[in-house]
C-alpha cells in the first residue's frame, strides 16, 4: 500500500484515506470550474483521476484500469470546449439539453455498458469489488462527462444519478471522506443544474430583430 493509500486523518470514527481525501477534493474543484463553464474543469478532472490512478496502481489494477478511461474522456472534454468556448456570449460554452435520439442514444448506452462491464468484472473478480454497482458508477461517470463534455445540461442529471449509489458504496467500503462533501456535492449540483437550465433557456431565444447579437 502506498502512501495515498494511507491514513490522513480519523473523522466520526472513520478513517480518512490520503487518496479519498484529495480526490474529493479534487472532484469538488472540478464540479465547481463545470458549473462556470471554465475550460480548467478538465485538466482538474484528468488530475483527480490521475491521483487515483497512482493510490490505485500496484494494488488495485481494475481500479487503475478505470481511472485511463477517466483520464481519457477528460481529454476528450478538454478537446471539445476548446472547439467550443467562445459560442456564449461571456466567451464559454453555451449549455444545451440533449434531443430525444440523444437522450435515448445515452441511456441505451450506459444500459449496455453497465451489463457488459458488470460482466466483464464478473468474469475477472479482481478488476472490482463489487462488480454490478462498481460497473453502474463507472459507466454512469463515463456518460455524465461525455455529456458535460457535449455541454449539455443533461450530465448534472448524470451525477446525481451516480451519486445516489456511489456515496453509499463509499460509507460501506471505508472511503467515507465521499460520504462527507456528499452535502456539498449535491448543492454544487442543484445550482450548476439551475445555471445550466437558466442558460440553455436563453440561448434557445431568438434574438429580437435590429437588436444586437
Amino acid at each position: 500500500m502506498n502512501s495515498l493509500n494511507s491514513e490522513a486523518f480519523v473523522l466520526f470514527d472513520q478513517h480518512i484515506l490520503w487518496s479519498d481525501m484529495i480526490g474529493n477534493i479534487l472532484g469538488l474543484i472540478t464540479l465547481a470550474l463545470g458549473w462556470r463553464r471554465s475550460l480548467w474543469t478538465w485538466p482538474v478532472q484528468f488530475l483527480s483521476g490521475l491521483v487515483l490512478f497512482v493510490a490505485f496502481f500496484g494494488h488495485l489494477t481494475g481500479s487503475a484500469g478505470k481511472q485511463v478511461v477517466v483520464m481519457a474522456v477528460a481529454l476528450y472534454g478538454w478537446w471539445q470546449w476548446n472547439r467550443s468556448k467562445g459560442s456564449a456570449t461571456d466567451g464559454a460554452i453555451t449549455p444545451r439539453f440533449a434531443t430525444w435520439r440523444e437522450r435515448a442514444a445515452m441511456t441505451g448506452a450506459a444500459a449496455l455498458g453497465t451489463v457488459a462491464v458488470a460482466l466483464l468484472f464478473t468474469a475477472y473478480p479482481a478488476l472490482s469489488w463489487d462488480p454490478w454497482p462498481d460497473a453502474y458508477i463507472f459507466v454512469g461517470s463515463i456518460v455524465a462527462m461525455y455529456a458535460q463534455a457535449r455541454g449539455m445540461v443533461e450530465f448534472w442529471f448524470a451525477w446525481l444519478l451516480v451519486d445516489l449509489v456511489g456515496v453509499p458504496l463509499n460509507f460501506a467500503n471505508g472511503y467515507a471522506f465521499s460520504g462527507f462533501v456528499y452535502v456539498i456535492y449535491g448543492a454544487l449540483v442543484l445550482w450548476g443544474m439551475r445555471d445550466w437550465w437558466l442558460r440553455s433557456r436563453k440561448a434557445s431565444q431568438p434574438a429580437l430583430e435590429g437588436a444586437p447579437a
